[in-house]
């Protein structure tokens, strides 16, 4: 779903409307276990509706499909089942029709820079791939990425900003700013991890032959050194001999 939508140039809030026709159905629809193809059909008919419902300019549904090929009269027979499941309310409420007003207000009433915007539509789009947030209020989650988001660029007072947004509670704001710094923990050091295994790897044949061979008199040297430590040592020579068969 993603990598469409990416290469189509989809909107963020068409992403975020496919994971909540997604979520929706699924907690409302039980699928047939161990059929891959139909998650699939699912995701691509999910992500059809979304685009029909926010943008312009809308592909043919045969080419929103990565993995699977599904023929269009299926894909429009899951996009009726998906619309009859939801009861047809597809104008869903999301952090989106928040997130400015909680920019401004947290900001002083001042217009939050496009950078500002920027991050915090990209963390409600991470947020979207978090089974944690499932539990909060688009306008909590709204509320959170503006906190977290303003916190980056300078120092919030958490207290004096809470004050502002009277009309969600403080606790769920501050525990879902709590597992965005987790989210954003755990997306770092993976990172890091991956970094750091892809620089100590050669990048050309070349390189993994040197360092073949730099493994390889490296062993030499150690066990070399291993040998003469050994041979200097008289309790090793008497041990080794102790252990021969005939002795």
């Amino acid at each position: 779903m993603w990598k469409v939508h990416a290469y189509y140039g989809f909107g963020p809030l068409s992403a975020y409307l496919a994971v909540n026709y997604l979520d929706r159905f699924l907690s409302a629809y039980e699928l047939p276990q161990g059929n891959a193809w139909m998650t699939q059909l699912l995701s691509v008919a999910c992500l059809s509706l979304a685009a029909k419902m926010e943008e312009t300019e809308v592909p043919l549904s045969l080419d929103l499909q990565a993995k699977f090929v599904f023929e269009a009269r299926t894909i429009q027979r899951m996009e009726l089942l998906v619309l009859s499941t939801l009861k047809w309310r597809m104008q869903a409420v999301t952090p989106f029709s928040f997130i400015d007003y909680f920019l401004h207000k947290l900001n002083d009433g001042n217009a939050p820079s496009k950078l500002s915007v920027s991050r915090a539509v990209e963390l409600v789009l991470s947020i979207t791939r978090g089974v944690d947030f499932l539990a909060f209020r688009p306008s909590q989650i709204a509320a959170a990425v503006a906190l977290t988001v303003l916190g980056e660029t300078h120092i919030v007072e958490v207290e004096r900003a809470m004050n502002f947004c009277t009309h969600v509670e403080k606790e769920r704001v501050l525990r879902c700013c709590e597992l965005i710094q987790d989210m954003m923990l755990m997306r770092d050091m993976s990172h890091k991890t991956a970094g750091s295994s892809i620089s100590s790897v050669p990048r050309s044949p070349i390189g993994v032959l040197d360092a073949a061979c730099l493994s390889y008199r490296s062993e030499d040297a150690t066990v070399g050194s291993h040998a003469t430590c050994h041979e200097s040592s008289p309790a090793n020579k008497r041990r080794r001999i102790s252990r021969l068969p005939f002795s």
